[in-house]
């Protein structure tokens, strides 16, 4: 029987994130899944404090970091990916559709540098890849509709899921950033939930819904199937497509999108520095007035 994994789960609050470090509890080889890099957006400082909680609580169980997992390239937070892979010789790893996502924001910001066949990644999955960390198995699902990109994780008893779902009193992830599709979301969720009922489902974000006081981030597949706000069993794909489509369109645009989509779609790296050393990210401007400042 396939073993099942050691999850240690750490919650940033100031992004509503949560990363995880996945062990064979056999070897001891481990992966991070969907790390953050502490950024102040006023400030442009960029700190590695969360990642050094992930190192330091590997290092205390005696385990030893293999890989790094990216589910997509996430628009509300910065990766810690290169950091933890400096620090332990980690393979960074993402859904193979990142290319596509990397030809929708090269030109939105000019990045005449950046490539876009994937290759700033150690490791491109496809849907239905297979690999081992230690002794654990690890099978890859696509799950297209937040991003063109979104990847699932299925590891022993464990699905990790990313922004494709929130906990069942919350729901969904938004479906209408570039590339972003909501009936293509339903399609993906509803793959996800044909999952053994019992199969854990580790989420990306909490933001605690209306009358729920602490955070959480593990469900079961039965349970979305059974109380989800979103995508229970009786729910059915126009109704969910016409829910999430109108629900999008009066979400504001995440803080950290802008410098968090340019630094992800490149595995977590800043763009070279400057000739004066300083790494610099870019503001695309849209003005409804001449940009020579009349009308200012």
């Amino acid at each position: 029987m396939p073993a099942n994994p050691i999850i240690e789960a750490f919650f940033d609050e100031p992004t509503n994130t949560i990363s995880y470090l996945v062990a064979d509890p056999v070897t001891g080889d481990a992966a991070v899944i969907d790390p953050v890099l502490d950024f102040d957006l006023a400030s442009g400082e960029a700190d590695i404090r969360s990642a050094e909680r992930i190192l330091a609580c590997a290092a205390a169980r005696g385990w030893t970091i293999v890989m790094v997992l990216e589910t997509h390239a996430h628009a509300d937070h910065l990766s810690a990916a290169p950091y933890i892979k400096a620090k332990t010789g980690a393979a960074i790893g993402i859904g193979d559709h990142i290319r596509d996502v990397q030809k929708i924001f090269r030109p939105m910001f000019a990045f005449d540098d950046l490539a876009t066949d994937g290759s700033d990644f150690d490791r491109l999955f496809s849907d239905g890849d297979r690999f081992a960390i230690g002794q654990l198995d690890v099978t890859v699902m696509y799950v297209p509709g937040h991003t063109p990109a979104d990847i699932a994780y299925r590891i022993g008893d464990a699905a990790f899921v990313g922004d494709t779902l929130f906990m069942p009193d919350y729901g969904t992830a938004r479906a209408d950033f570039p590339g972003g599709d909501a009936r293509q979301l339903y399609r993906s969720i509803r793959r996800v939930l044909s999952l053994p009922d019992e199969t854990r489902l580790f989420l990306c974000h909490d933001y605690k819904a209306p009358g729920r006081e602490e955070y959480r981030w593990e469900t079961t597949v039965g349970e979305v199937r059974c109380t989800s706000v979103h995508v229970r069993d009786e729910i059915g794909e126009d109704a969910f497509v016409a829910m999430r489509e109108a629900r999008d369109a009066t979400l504001s645009v995440p803080k950290l999108l802008l410098p968090a989509i340019q630094v992800n779609i490149r595995a977590g790296r800043f763009p070279a520095a400057e000739a004066n050393g300083v790494n610099y990210l870019r503001i695309p401007v849209t003005a409804t007035f001449g940009m020579d400042g009349t009308g200012i």
